[in-house]
């Protein structure tokens, strides 16, 4: 049994991103407890978990990354064998929130599908929800149930201040980023670009106009996720075409669908800088992809959790605490 803080705690982590688990484990100083998953020859799932959670507040870690369903399943069907092994709070840290991006009604007779997951995890019987860099603040209204929007942009700032780069200006991919590059912005002291595009269907994306000065500048994109890589790999050439000397991209989840990673391989992209919210198969990890971890800032949040301390500390970059 594992004691944090005074608290009998017990950290699982799930399929999608076991590696990541280690890491908050290492951090918070206790070993991960044993979950086995059961997969049956018709795909359903069941689960056995081998030592006690009575009274014990438990955190899940599952990002519901590629294959989305199942690792969606997957916790489900864990958060019910904790509710009735009566485990005290089940605290669900969710580094990448899938189908975030359906978070309203963009036609007539769509689902609003990140408001449909919200209500099945608290029927679940999830206490609390922890995720990273939501894709639109508004999902936080969808739980009756506590839920932490945690921010990798101390990790990221912190990347980019290491590299001393110069003459930077920070590129929004689109009008609904723009509060997110203006806030990155800010710890550069640098003016901020919006690419101005259209999108005639999913996963496509057409590059209309440019606003703002980019000429002779190192453009940084800043974006919560990067899909297909349509988007930025089309942001970037049209940088490039403005006078860009450079240009690196920045973004919390690398889903990296195909054809993402050949798309960034041949487009005039210095790096792409992201974090480990979602694990990378080999193939995907090309020297241009740099992953940087945030098991230190969701290994601190989940101790002030634990002691009832705040969180929201952790997500203003301060060059004396690297996360």
């Amino acid at each position: 049994m594992a004691i944090v803080h005074g608290a009998k705690v017990k950290l699982f982590a799930l399929s999608s991103n076991k590696e990541l688990g280690k890491e908050i484990a290492d951090f918070i100083g206790i070993p991960l407890s044993e979950c086995e998953i059961i997969h049956f020859a018709d795909g359903e799932l069941n689960v056995n978990i081998s030592e006690t959670v009575r009274g014990h507040d438990v955190f899940v870690i599952q990002s519901t990354s590629q294959p989305v369903n199942e690792h969606y399943m997957e916790l489900f069907i864990v958060i019910d064998a904790l509710k009735r092994a009566s485990a005290k709070n089940i605290n669900i840290i969710m580094p990448y929130y899938g189908y975030s991006r359906q978070d309203r009604k963009a036609m007539s007779r769509q689902p609003i599908s990140a408001k449909l997951v919200a209500d099945l995890l608290t029927k679940a019987g999830a206490n609390r929800v922890i995720s990273m860099d939501l894709h639109a603040a508004q999902i936080q209204g969808f739980f009756d149930i506590p839920i932490d929007n945690f921010e990798a942009l101390p990790i990221l700032v912190q990347y980019f201040k290491d590299k001393n780069i110069e003459d930077i200006v920070v590129v929004s991919p689109d009008h609904g980023g723009t509060t997110r590059a203006r806030k990155f912005a800010l710890y550069f002291n640098a003016p901020i670009a919006i690419i101005d595009k259209r999108r005639p269907k999913p996963n496509v994306s057409e590059v209309m106009n440019i606003i703002g000065d980019v000429e002779g500048r190192n453009a940084i994109i800043v974006d919560d996720i990067v899909d297909t890589a349509g988007t930025v790999t089309a942001a970037a050439s049209a940088l490039k075409n403005a006078g860009a000397k450079s240009v690196y991209v920045t973004c919390s989840h690398p889903v990296l669908s195909d054809p993402a990673v050949e798309r960034i391989q041949n487009s005039p992209i210095e790096e792409l800088i992201t974090t480990n919210t979602i694990k990378l198969p080999d193939y995907k990890r090309i020297p241009k992809v740099k992953q940087l971890t945030v098991a230190k800032i969701i290994g601190q949040g989940l101790l002030n959790i634990i002691d009832g301390k705040g969180v929201s500390s952790l997500f203003i970059y301060d060059p004396k605490n690297r996360m």
